[in-house]
């Protein structure tokens, strides 16, 4: 559960700095749009450390997260290549939230 929470905060990372790396800086819709949703990400995944269950809000908002970069590239109309990245670690980081709240808590023995 830590390691899923820990991988979703780093794609968080990695989209708050994919304005740059991935050369769309001239778009302010989007450059704004990726640093606020993956600085979300990033610390809605680290809040949600050790919390599991379909009431946890930290992995909620960090799985709308995931939904949001499914969709992203659709909007701002990213080439092939750079909209497949996005799909796939949206989808993944929507996956790996739906694990950890679908995960029963570890019980104390």
């Amino acid at each position: 559960m830590a390691f899923r929470n820990g991988f979703t905060a780093m794609i968080g990372v990695l989209w708050l700095t994919a304005p740059w790396w991935a050369s769309f800086t001239d778009t302010s819709g989007a450059v704004l749009a990726g640093v606020l949703f993956g600085l979300l990400q990033a610390v809605s995944s680290l809040l949600a450390r050790g919390r599991t269950g379909w009431s946890s809000w930290p992995n909620w908002i960090s799985l709308l997260c995931g939904v949001w970069f499914i969709l992203y590239p659709f909007l701002y109309h990213f080439d092939w290549m750079l909209t497949l990245l996005y799909v796939v670690l949206g989808y993944l980081t929507v996956l790996l939230n739906y694990t950890n709240m679908n995960t029963d808590p570890p019980q104390a023995k």
